[in-house]
């Protein structure tokens, strides 16, 4: 027997992971405590999704444990020891703006929840992959100092710049720049990663994403832009674009290709990794650019309004630059584009929300 422990496994990208994982003859064993409905509220819970998975993954084993729970989570691991083949970590607070609400929650998930499950692995399933979903967070606002020009719908880097084809590579820093609370406990959970990769030789690894997202995304007005968006084109709710003049860009990665890029790292591990990851040239828009997509999915304008204050922390451009990543794994590629990702979020949508 094979395990994957993956946390997060009712979530989006846990959820894709498991399902994938378990097609190629892993049995899974999920953590999922459906802390999304505490932040974010019922709306946003995760308990259907841990139904869907119970239902129709063969293999699937829940656990609705708190990963803060040193003791439950270092008895969980012991129980499967060698057995552990790959720990996919994908549970977070993943809210800027919830953040500052509870510093000490969303520090203790984040961080601390991080650190229980590498020490976990370290002493039980050492030759375990260690993958952890991280954030383009962990870069702060730096993105924003970048030479942008204004077109018509979009905000771009200028033509000149060595971003402007492939996009934003692991060279830029993560110092001097403000993160938000929410950055700032990614960053100690991304180095936290990377640190036991190099001090105790684990192949672990920190996948740096932009905006992830799919049809199984319960979207929240403080997380999950793209669903949430079109969760309010649907039901002709109101929707705020929060600065930036709706301009700001956003690539998009769907939930399938981030969990097969964890798949490929699983078959080939590397020690200490750090790839930025998103939908980079191949899958990006700006929030006019998606709303205008909206109206023409849903037929009708959509009810939105602007607000001149911007999130902290929040880019005003960011396209990930995928090439260390596809040069490490030449066989994976991105397979969604935007406008494909963004119907099947509408069709799922119509489905729940419209009964069509």
């Amino acid at each position: 027997m094979s395990v994957a422990i993956i946390t997060g496994s009712a979530g989006l990208i846990g959820a894709e992971a498991a399902r994938l994982f378990a097609a190629n003859g892993l049995d899974i064993v999920g953590i999922d405590n459906d802390m999304r409905s505490y932040f974010f509220g019922d709306g946003a819970s995760t308990a259907p999704s841990r139904e869907r998975l119970e239902r129709e993954v063969k293999g699937y084993t829940h656990v609705a444990a708190d990963i803060r729970d040193l003791d439950t989570i270092t008895d969980l691991f012991r129980r499967y020891g060698k057995a552990i083949a790959v720990v996919i970590h994908t549970a977070a607070q993943p809210s800027h703006d919830w953040a500052a609400r509870e510093p000490l929650t969303d520090f203790t998930v984040n961080a601390n929840g991080t650190l229980n499950l590498l020490e976990c692995t370290r002493r039980q399933a050492p030759e375990a992959p260690f993958i952890f979903t991280s954030t383009n967070k962990v870069y702060g606002d730096t993105p924003n100092r970048l030479p942008l020009v204004e077109l018509p719908t979009r905000w771009e880097v200028a033509e000149d710049h060595p971003y402007f084809e492939r996009g934003i590579d692991e060279s830029m820093s993560i110092d001097s720049t403000l993160h938000s609370l929410f950055g700032a406990s990614k960053v100690a959970a991304d180095v936290l990663v990377q640190e036991y990769g190099r001090y105790f030789g684990m192949s672990t690894v920190c996948f740096r994403g932009g905006c992830l997202t799919g049809p199984n995304h319960s979207g929240a007005e403080l997380h999950g832009f793209l669903a949430y968006l079109v969760k309010c084109a649907v039901a002709d709710q109101p929707y705020t674009v929060f600065g930036y003049k709706g301009k700001q860009v956003r690539d998009n990665i769907h939930s399938y290709d981030l969990a097969n890029a964890f798949w490929h790292f699983f078959r080939q591990p590397r020690r200490s990794e750090v790839y930025n990851i998103g939908g980079g040239r191949f899958s990006n828009t700006s929030m006019l650019e998606a709303i205008a997509t909206c109206e023409r999915l849903t037929g009708r304008p959509m009810r939105w309004r602007y607000s001149e204050t911007n999130r902290i922390g929040d880019h005003i451009w960011w396209i990930s630059d995928n090439c260390r990543f596809q040069t490490h794994y030449p066989s994976w590629q991105l397979t969604y584009g935007f406008d494909q990702i963004i119907r099947e979020i509408h069709e799922g949508l119509v489905e729940l929300l419209v009964g069509a």
